[in-house]
């Protein structure tokens, strides 16, 4: 075992470690190519382990390591293509996995650090059910501590690899780099390739000398009983991998054992995470009873208390997972090649015979990779996020993930013939097979789909779009048709008899024997989807129709929200035209009427662009012809429910009232006024109520010139109050002049209508002057550009004021002939 020669210092582990800090990465990755090539395996042995934790870094997440999620060829190119090179299939790194792999080396991998799920398990002396963990758990030796692992050199390099996504995930939050561009995923779609191809077959080890051959894996300990959790069933192809193979075995042997490894450790580092209510539905009764009689004597041995064990489990399981946008897009690029892997399976030959003695150990494994690895864990991990992942734009990459597992024939070889109308093509009935064996896949996840769509804002451009991609891929000709005949199978009365099919369903998955012999109603179409489902959710699931009545209200439903959605868009694009236009020039320097009472007039359109809004309407229009392709919608039900929309809306699009209840304090919203509000159908015209020039500072003026300027105006106003209330009630055109620009009236007519302001503050909005306007940037800017044209006229300092005076007299007259002429007010 490797434990003992871990302990030892060596003096090669401590002249690499100096090496780390005293010599950059590029001459540290060479030296460490020549130590692999010329140490034999006995002295690489005892650097092994923290070589693989100084490159993806610790368990713990405090050891970054190489940071290879953050590591991109456009900002570090030279460490990048080392980085590459030395992580290749066929790299320095793996020609050590593979000398070390030929002897009798061990490396222990802390449980503690496992998914919850696989954890507690294991903690409660319970196997799991998958093969990667058998004969592979060390009970801690006197004074030791926790569970362990004994890994071969390649297991435990791939747990590391797999790992360091979720471990070291916190480091890629704080850099504004492209995942799909990162050292770590290039070199996912690299393994991927290397051990899961699509053409050929998986390319041998390396020669290396000839060396002792790999023995199976070292029994656990007797004295650590474990439940295992369906122990009736094998690993994959054990005909091929119950033991592992020596590097001079069979080469099929080592192309399996490989593959799976890789796509075990994949798996359950980055799906198998989950809540205990998941956990328990996977299990089938006859386990939950052994496990229930396990714990009850465990907890009547040590505790006395079969409740207190059972509190003891249900917190051994929860786990609190969070996956990151890192994470999901990796989870997509492994759906995506299982699809391309799973498709490039070769025709099957007219006779089984010939099957028997032809399929290769890689096509079997084709055959079942999806079903037997993927499928079970991945329902549970897409369900996870649709329910907790936030309401935002970032759930497009789960979507995109969800699409990608629903759409096999993207990725098939063949591809459709091109069309020069750009029309979709149909999905073929060689498919049928694949969406009834994953009919909750479509069924059940699109209703998780629309509840999450009905609590967003769809006037939100993103948002838009990921209700138009959904309806988009639903809509291809010939899926729902295809979906629909799933759920018929499903809905039909079993024929087989009870017992048998009460056996059958409750297998959480088509797992363990395969190519054991399976009952005759296996080939019925009708048990395949229902043992589908039943394996998922388990045998008490109430299924909902994705064509029933409940879920077809929901899209009725989000029908008209999109309808709402399209109202509101086009009236802010209509508003923020008008905006436009009514823009003059010198509103560019000066206040406008939004600015100077505070109210909001928008949404984040107005900030995109009329082109996002109008790639909105597109987006909503789309999907609701795709929604009524799907589900068969009344197009004068439609019509109607728009009408009901358009008509909702005032006259000026937007400026109805939330709906709202009054009471003695007032207005209170109803759970219908909050959705409009969160969505930006309606909304409250909030406005500034009090003085003008005591408004906060905007982010456009200079905080020190409005405050000079603001006692400027205060002492003038306090000194010539009188003089300008003689000016303002004259009743030629001097008055009416400086009733405009000296008074402030919408002021004016606050007070008069509201005689709580009033009497607070009548004596002080009189007519007056206000400077504020010259402490904004923008004034400013236009005041050094009238300086500038004046200096290159050689006009001095007193003609450029001038200029300014005569021209700000120009447009206060103009200003005043075509502005309301307000009456003398009383003071």
């Amino acid at each position: 075992m490797a434990g003992p020669h871990l302990q030892q210092p060596s003096f090669l582990l401590a002249t690499l470690k100096a090496d780390c800090i005293n010599k950059p990465f590029v001459q540290r990755c060479h030296d460490l190519r020549t130590v692999i090539e010329e140490l034999p395996a006995k002295e690489l042995h005892g650097i092994f382990p923290w070589l693989v934790e100084s490159i993806f870094g610790s368990l713990d997440g405090i050891i970054i390591g190489w940071n290879l999620l953050c590591l991109q060829g456009r900002t570090n190119p030279t460490e990048y293509s080392v980085a590459l090179d030395f992580l290749d299939p066929s790299g320095p790194m793996m020609r050590l996995v593979y000398k070390l792999q030929a002897e009798e080396y061990r490396y222990d991998f802390p449980v503690s650090y496992l998914p919850g799920p696989v954890k507690a398990s294991i903690q409660e002396q319970v196997l799991p059910e998958c093969s990667l963990y058998h004969n592979k758990v060390q009970f801690p030796s006197s004074g030791g501590l926790g569970l362990n692992l004994a890994l071969n050199p390649f297991e435990y390099y791939m747990f590391y690899f797999a790992i360091s996504l979720i471990t070291q995930k916190n480091t890629s939050a704080t850099h504004h780099v492209s995942p799909s561009n990162s050292a770590y995923f290039i070199l996912v779609d690299t393994y991927l390739k290397c051990f899961l191809p699509t053409e050929g077959s998986v390319l041998p080890p390396p020669p290396l000398n000839p060396g002792g051959a790999i023995p199976s894996p070292t029994p656990r300990s007797p004295a650590v009983p474990f439940t295992s959790y369906g122990m009736h069933h094998t690993s994959l192809l054990k005909r091929h991998i119950a033991h592992q193979p020596s590097l001079n075995a069979d080469p099929a042997s080592q192309e399996i054992w490989r593959s799976e490894t890789l796509l075990q450790i994949f798996v359950e580092m980055w799906l198998h995470h989950y809540s205990l209510e998941m956990y328990q539905k996977m299990q089938s009764p006859h386990v939950k009873l052994e496990v229930l009689h396990y714990r009850l004597s465990i907890s009547s041995k040590h505790h006395g208390s079969p409740a207190q064990s059972s509190y003891q489990a249900l917190h051994a399981y929860q786990e609190s997972f969070k996956p990151t946008e890192e994470h999901v897009l990796v989870v997509r690029l492994l759906v995506k090649h299982l699809h391309a892997f799973s498709n490039s399976l070769k025709p099957e030959p007219l006779s089984p015979s010939a099957h028997s003695h032809t399929a290769s150990p890689l096509e079997e494994f084709k055959r079942v990779v999806i079903p037997r690895f993927v499928r079970q864990k991945l329902y549970i991990f897409l369900q996870h996020c649709f329910g907790h992942w936030p309401l935002d734009a970032s759930f497009r990459a789960v979507l995109e993930m969800w699409l990608s597992y629903l759409q096999p024939w993207r990725y098939a070889p063949e591809k459709p013939p091109q069309s020069t109308e750009h029309l979709p093509h149909s999905v073929s009935e060689k498919w049928a097979t694949f969406i009834q064996e994953n009919l909750l896949m479509y069924t059940k996840l699109f209703a998780g789909f629309l509840n999450r769509a009905l609590r967003t804002d769809l006037v939100s451009p993103k948002n838009a779009f990921m209700v138009f991609r959904v309806a988009k891929v639903f809509a291809q000709p010939n899926l729902a048709e295809m979906i629909l005949k799933g759920e018929q199978l499903f809905l039909q009365p079993e024929l087989v008899i009870p017992h048998r099919q009460h056996r059958l369903f409750m297998t959480p998955t088509f797992s363990g024997a395969f190519f054991s012999s399976w009952p005759p109603t296996t080939a019925d179409a009708s048990f395949k989807v229902k043992s589908h489902v039943y394996g998922l959710e388990g045998q008490d699931f109430q299924y909902k129709q994705m064509f029933g009545t409940e879920v077809r209200n929901l899209v009725l439903k989000l029908a008209q929200l999109i309808c709402q959605a399209q109202q509101t868009a086009k009236s802010i694009s209509d508003h923020s035209a008008e905006t436009m236009a009514s823009q003059s020039f010198f509103s560019w320097f000066r206040f406008t009427p939004s600015e100077m009472n505070g109210s909001y007039t928008g949404n984040d359109l107005d900030e995109i662009g009329q082109d996002s809004i109008k790639k909105t309407d597109e987006y909503l229009e789309k999907a609701l012809e795709y929604l009524c392709q799907i589900f068969k919608l009344n197009g004068a039900q439609l019509t109607q429910m728009m009408k009901n929309c358009e008509t909702a809306q005032d006259k000026n699009g937007k400026n109805q009232l939330p709906d709202c209840i009054e009471s003695e304090d007032g207005l209170i919203l109803t759970p219908l006024g909050r959705y409009q509000i969160i969505n930006g159908l309606r909304r409250f015209e909030v406005q500034y109520q009090g003085d003008t020039e005591l408004q906060p500072i905007r982010s456009y003026e200079n905080a020190t010139l409005v405050r000079l300027l603001f006692r400027l105006s205060s002492v003038l106003n306090a000194k010539f109050a009188d003089q300008m209330d003689v000016l303002c009630s004259r009743e030629d055109f001097v008055g009416r002049l400086c009733r405009y620009h000296l008074t402030k009236p919408h002021l004016i007519k606050k007070v008069r209508c509201s005689p709580m302001v009033k009497v607070r503050t009548s004596q002080n909005w009189g007519p007056r002057i206000s400077l504020r306007f010259l402490a904004s940037y923008r004034t400013l800017i236009f005041l050094l550009m009238i300086y500038f044209i004046a200096s290159w006229f050689n006009i001095g300092p007193v003609g450029c004021t001038f200029i300014i005076l005569i021209g700000y007299f120009l447009y206060a007259t103009i200003m005043t002939f075509f502005s309301e002429r307000w009456k003398p007010h009383e003071h």
